[in-house]
């Protein structure tokens, strides 16, 4: 297997030499994956699209749950052309579930900018990948490498956790230069011949061997001989990761205000926080019952009964939502829903409207027998 020619030194000065020392490990990784790969449907059938769309998607989320998502997407929009004329609302029900939905905007944004500037083809280069919306460092490397067989890196959290134990790296991998240092190092080791088996092997391997949060399965990976981590017995102690901000604590009551079979839905604000998506009315505090039902007269409904819902909880990146819920059956309304509203079906809500996953705990409550 014929390992990527390293680049002058000179022309960058944060790039390693290639080290002598790790001169096997793109052979053993590249044969360890091609014997231990998971079966996923884009590594199945693979093009530059299912790349794009299973890497999108695979960001900040587990594999097994994209599965799913990834077909039932891909028979919706099965090329580029489809997703940069995809209807917005039918997109994020199609997303409904996974979560950062600006995944899902960007993507289609990505999708148009490909039709209109390269004719509807994915391109192969990293600064045309990079130059398009939604699209970073790593994603640009998967695209290229796994798709393109381009010789080129794809570092993750994955790949930066394995590195950082095979080099026995003592720095922060969420600071940039350690980052960059191990990028580099994973650079210099790209095969000519196996780009994308080496860097989905380097993933697979974090994914099942090189594990987060708990011991590493040193016994069977295929570089334990090459890991410097492990010869220092400090496998356990890598990666070095900063800590990160605790999370906003942010208390909320949600009004579930049903009429019949209709409840009444929102639509957020085109930025911020679950941007463009729909959701139950919802207020800043934990208000008691008779707050609850001023916001319901607020709104112009004449509420005839109350019953409190189990609290919920969701996390967000940075934000935690500590949820109060009320169920408050209406009289008919005598006119439309206030601007920004709308009163669907049970069965059109669930169908039609995304609504993001912070308010699935009452989601299902909308099923329940009514008081």
């Amino acid at each position: 297997m014929a390992r990527k020619s390293r680049r002058n030194n000179e022309e960058n000065h944060d790039r390693p030499p290639f080290d002598p020392a790790f001169a096997d490990l793109s052979r053993l990784v590249v044969s360890w994956y091609r014997e231990n790969r998971r079966r996923l449907p884009w590594r199945e059938e693979v093009s530059p699209y299912r790349t794009l769309v299973s890497e999108i998607m695979l960001q900040q989320t587990r594999v097994e749950a994209v599965k799913p998502f990834f077909d039932r997407f891909l028979s919706a929009f099965p090329d580029v052309r489809s997703l940069a004329d995809a209807d917005d609302e039918r997109l994020m029900k199609l997303w409904e579930g996974l979560g950062y939905y600006s995944r899902a905007r960007n993507l289609k944004k990505c999708a148009r900018e490909v039709v209109d500037r390269f004719g509807g083809s994915i391109p192969s280069s990293i600064p045309d990948l990079l130059s398009l919306p939604g699209i970073g460092a790593y994603t640009a490397g998967a695209v290229a490498a796994f798709a393109y067989g381009k010789p080129v890196a794809a570092v993750d959290g994955n790949v930066l956790r394995v590195t950082a134990r095979i080099t026995a790296e003592p720095g922060d991998v969420l600071s940039p230069a350690v980052r960059g240092k191990l990028t580099a190092f994973t650079s210099s080791l790209v095969p000519e011949d196996a780009p994308g088996d080496f860097g989905q092997g380097l993933i697979e391997l974090g994914a099942l061997i090189c594990l987060p949060n708990r011991p590493p399965k040193c016994d069977v990976c295929p570089v334990r001989s090459l890991c410097r981590a492990r010869a220092a017995g400090c496998e356990g102690t890598l990666p070095v990761r900063g800590k990160k901000p605790e999370r906003k604590l942010d208390r909320r009551t949600v009004l579930l205000i049903r009429s019949g079979t209709r409840t009444l839905l929102h639509k957020r604000q085109a930025r911020g926080l679950l941007a463009g998506l729909w959701e139950f009315p919802n207020y800043a505090g934990g208000f008691t019952e008779k707050e609850a039902l001023d916001a319901v007269r607020a709104l112009g409904f004449d509420p005839i009964r109350l019953r409190p819902l189990e609290p919920a909880r969701h996390l967000f990146t940075h934000i935690e939502w500590q949820m109060t819920g009320y169920l408050v059956l209406v009289a008919e309304p005598d006119s439309p829903p206030p601007d920004g509203f709308v009163m669907p079906e049970t069965d059109d809500l669930l169908s039609r409207y995304a609504i993001p996953s912070a308010f699935s705990a009452f989601v299902r409550a909308l099923t329940a027998p009514l008081p």
